[in-house]
């Protein structure tokens, strides 16, 4: 399962919590609750927000391979050494 930051504007934490990827957090009682640690004295029902780890902006988009993805290269995705032709 990946690793997700979610940000809490009430209280300026960032909390990394490990869950599915259909599952999101949206608030500060339900984070602490999947994160196991306690709540402090920040409302249960304050927002938190999902942060773009850097991880995930690692990852090319349309995939992860030479084949998905450019990365600018001269003569295709991946600079014309694997044959994707692109």
């Amino acid at each position: 399962m990946p690793t997700y930051e979610y940000y809490c504007e009430a209280n300026g934490q960032s909390i990394d919590v490990v869950h599915a990827m259909s599952t999101e957090m949206t608030t500060w009682g339900e984070l602490c609750n999947i994160a196991d640690i306690a709540c402090g004295d920040t409302r249960l029902d304050a927002p938190v927000i999902r942060q773009l780890s850097a991880i995930a902006s690692l990852i090319p988009k349309g995939g992860s391979g030479p084949r998905g993805g450019t990365s600018g290269g001269k003569g295709g995705c991946c600079g014309g050494g694997c044959g994707c032709n692109r």
